[in-house]
């Protein structure tokens, strides 16, 4: 029950800090949030002892998942 609420708290915040412009993906229902953002096309590499993430070119929702993440990395830190 708590990784449910976790998992649904996640998905909210997301869709309201990142998502916020974008018409298709802010009302967007957990099951295509989890089809367009969390099954990500990607490959985590590593290169002189930093992690990169290299997303596939042609994937439809690149764009909305850089944006998204850069705007959740510019939030300032709690507290």
């Amino acid at each position: 029950m708590l990784a449910a609420n976790i998992a649904a708290d996640l998905d909210a915040w997301t869709r309201l800090l990142g998502l916020y412009d974008d018409a298709k993906l802010v009302r967007a229902e957990p099951q295509t949030m989890r089809y367009c953002l969390w099954h990500l096309p990607a490959r985590l590499v590593s290169h002189a002892r930093r992690r990169i993430l290299k997303i596939s070119q042609t994937w439809p929702w690149r764009n909305a998942f850089l944006t998204c993440w850069q705007r959740l990395c510019a939030l300032p830190a709690p507290g």
